[in-house]
């Protein structure tokens, strides 16, 4: 899986490329010290996922090349790289449509595993970031309003398990490989539930489904 990565720290970058590299799934084609950059290469190289930044000092920050390639490059996933003192940044991010958000400080198996979730089409989304997200955006979440208790408690067991999926980041055809459905039926249930739950994207998905305790947190 081919990978741009974009961090302004040059120790942060050297860091995530050894820990891609020695997984042995990820090449990184290209990295970048700022937005500008990382938007250059990922045009240039079309990578899989763009690894980004959420802020960056220099030019434009991660939020800005992720709004750009969101735009002129749908089958590359973003998945920013946060401290999570950047609350601030969320709701934009998942605006524009983000992958998955993991943690600088993270376990590298989380990193991998979640790279790999996010290139395959899947939310990356770890249970440390779940918890921030879950405490930032309560009462807040998704599109527009819906009584979301109500529409938990009246999902049938398929949808259910298609959100536990959906949290678990798995893609549409992983999803339809775990629960033995086409990877066509798996869209249709994810594009309801999407508009059911008032959610804009998987991301959001995941994180309802870790707030009513449908998945494990760690």
């Amino acid at each position: 899986m081919s990978v741009v990565l974009a961090d302004d720290d040059p120790i942060v970058r050297a860091s995530v490329n050894t820990v891609l590299a020695a997984d042995g799934r990820f090449d990184v084609v290209a990295q970048a010290a700022d937005g500008q950059g990382a938007a250059a290469a990922a045009r240039r190289h079309r990578p899989d996922v763009a690894l980004l930044d959420i802020r960056m000092a220099a030019r434009e920050d991660g939020l800005d090349a992720a709004e750009a390639l969101r735009a002129q490059l749908p089958n590359t996933a973003v998945v920013l790289l946060t401290t999570f003192g950047e609350d601030a940044y969320v709701d934009r991010a998942l605006r524009i449509g983000v992958a998955g958000f993991l943690l600088k400080s993270g376990d590298p198996a989380t990193l991998t595993d979640g790279l790999a979730a996010a290139a395959a089409g899947g939310a990356c989304l770890s249970p440390i970031v779940a918890a921030r997200l879950i405490r930032h955006l309560a009462g807040g979440l998704g599109a527009r309003p819906v009584d979301r208790p109500a529409v938990l408690d009246s999902l049938t067991p398929r949808e259910r398990d298609v959100l536990v999926a959906i949290a678990r980041g798995l893609s549409n055809a992983e999803v339809a490989a775990t629960l033995h459905l086409t990877e066509g039926t798996v869209k249709g249930y994810v594009s309801a539930l999407f508009d059911r739950l008032g959610v804009r994207n998987r991301v959001e998905a995941a994180v309802l489904a870790h707030t009513a305790g449908l998945t494990p947190r760690g």
